[in-house]
């Protein structure tokens, strides 16, 4: 009597690569892996081992990874079928409504974590014994990548998430219920980025640091990839006719929020850092703007300082 050969990790995998390659996904091995670990309920390190001993893979796993698979296939992202976004050393919840997160970011967080090590550091230099807890204002905050982050590397600071979008800031909500803040301090509240400054006058003048990553996206650009186009809110990535109309506007908030010798930053897109600092040298006081390029060598962020 002939016998069923088991299905085989390495039989999944090789399918599903194929799928998604067919599909113009444009890391189907990675992806086919992560999923695959996702549908089986364990980490990368597992699969890797079960991966090299080509185990045989249990009937409910094959099932509900085929069905993961036929969903990435249609172009819905990774991180909503397994509910999380990986940014810098924090594991994100994310879904419907709230923008994924993306690795280019995790500079723009790692900028304002140097702001704040060098705020530390002229304080100590100068013997100041008054014990300093620098305040940061995330603006668009989304998924609270940017604040968790700063929060949980950075001790004794305190900061504040600006989200207008409701299903964004219960994502960012339940981020923060994860997360293991120390001595820093993290709340997100609903409110409009681009208004910020007038709804809440005692904010002023407060901060050491304004972040934004803001929608930046010219209303005509329809983003090509779908997982972009259909899936990340709109109100996440559309900035207006050129891009900048909402960065502008962000862009006059963040300076009243400033105190002097506070810097902004902003992410943009790598066609957009000189249009960003054309908007800063319009401004009153935010001065010395500097654009700064991603992993890749493309303009992606540009900071500014306010003066008195």
């Amino acid at each position: 009597m002939d016998t069923v050969r088991p299905t085989l990790v390495s039989d999944l995998l090789r399918g599903a690569t194929t799928l998604f390659t067919e599909a113009g996904i444009a890391s189907p091995e990675a992806d086919a892996l992560v999923l695959l670990a996702h549908a089986w309920s364990i980490d990368r390190a597992a699969l890797s081992r079960r991966r090299l001993f080509d185990e045989p893979v249990p009937e409910s796993v094959s099932t509900r990874f085929a069905e993961l698979c036929d969903q990435r296939r249609q172009r819905t992202p990774l991180q909503h079928l397994t509910g999380i976004a990986h940014f810098r050393h924090l594991q994100l919840q994310v879904g419907p409504g709230v923008f994924v997160p993306r690795p280019e970011t995790e500079l723009l967080a790692g900028a304002v974590l140097t702001e704040l090590s060098e705020l530390a550091e002229t304080d100590s230099t100068t013997k100041n014994d008054k014990a300093r807890r620098p305040f940061v204002i995330d603006l668009c905050s989304g998924s609270g990548a940017i604040s968790l982050s700063v929060a949980t590397e950075f001790d004794r600071v305190d900061v504040l998430g600006v989200e207008r979008e409701p299903a964004a800031l219960e994502w960012s909500l339940k981020n923060l219920g994860q997360c293991r803040l120390g001595a820093s301090t993290v709340e997100f509240i609903s409110d409009d980025a681009t208004t910020i400054a007038n709804a809440r006058p005692d904010l002023c003048g407060r901060a050491d640091i304004v972040v934004t990553n803001p929608p930046y996206v010219p209303d005509s650009a329809v983003p090509r990839d779908p997982e972009v186009a259909e899936h990340d809110p709109g109100a996440a990535l559309y900035g207006g006719d050129s891009g900048l109309e909402i960065p502008g506007l962000i862009i006059s908030q963040a300076e009243q929020l400033l105190r002097s010798g506070g810097l902004f930053l902003m992410e943009h897109s790598e066609e957009q850092g000189e249009g960003a600092r054309e908007l800063l040298a319009a401004t009153a006081s935010l001065r010395h703007a500097a654009t700064f390029q991603d992993y890749t060598g493309r303009d992606r962020y540009t900071v500014a300082r306010r003066e008195a």
